[in-house]
């Protein structure tokens, strides 16, 4: 029950989008014009916050830049029994976007499906060591190894298109809002936009 309330409310921190880099702009500190439920995300450091700072640095930063960076994931599972490395397997997201008047336009970004190892220092967290699964024909290999008997469900959770745009849709329309963004839509090239109150 600890780890389901734990991801709920990690979920609700890397949505609204505590991370930096990538140009992102600065967080806003409690009592501005956030919601009541967004400075009470941005007062709590998570797992889940370093994974977002960590995929938009270290990560982000790799692709062609944009105006913006958001990450988001979709979880596979989580060891939390060693705070010192918390294992968190997963099919990690990153997109820069170059905003053009209300539409974040795409300009990079993908998938990195992998084992993050993420160590707790009293209430902060950061993520120490990544294991990523391989390109090409290395991917099967290197997944089975990397997710062992959680192999099959990082194919379901990867394979489920809807629930991924959900989750992206979710994660850059609370960005948008935590930062305060003239935008209303977001747009992968050659697709139609998609809106980000549906």
């Amino acid at each position: 029950m600890k780890k389901k309330k734990i991801w709920i409310l990690a979920a609700i921190c890397g949505i609204c989008g505590i991370m930096g880099g990538c140009n992102n702009p600065s967080a806003e500190k409690a009592g501005d014009t956030a919601s009541d439920s967004t400075a009470v995300a941005e007062e709590i450091e998570t797992y889940f916050t370093a994974i977002d700072r960590f995929f938009t640095d270290s990560i982000g930063s790799l692709y062609a830049k944009g105006d913006v960076c958001i990450p988001f994931h979709l979880v596979v599972d989580v060891d939390e029994t060693d705070s010192t490395d918390i294992k968190v397997w997963g099919d990690f997201w990153v997109n820069n976007y170059q905003q053009a008047g209300d539409t974040l336009k795409t300009v990079s970004g993908g998938s990195h499906p992998g084992l993050i190892h993420v160590r707790q220092n009293g209430d902060h967290f950061e993520v120490v060591a990544f294991d990523a699964v391989g390109d090409g024909s290395d991917y099967v290999p290197t997944a089975r190894r990397i997710f062992g008997d959680k192999f099959d469900e990082l194919q379901r959770v990867s394979s489920d298109q809807a629930r991924r745009d959900a989750m992206r849709r979710d994660a850059v329309a609370a960005y948008v809002k935590r930062h305060h963004l003239p935008a209303s839509m977001f747009q992968d090239y050659g697709w139609d936009a998609v809106s980000l109150t549906e």
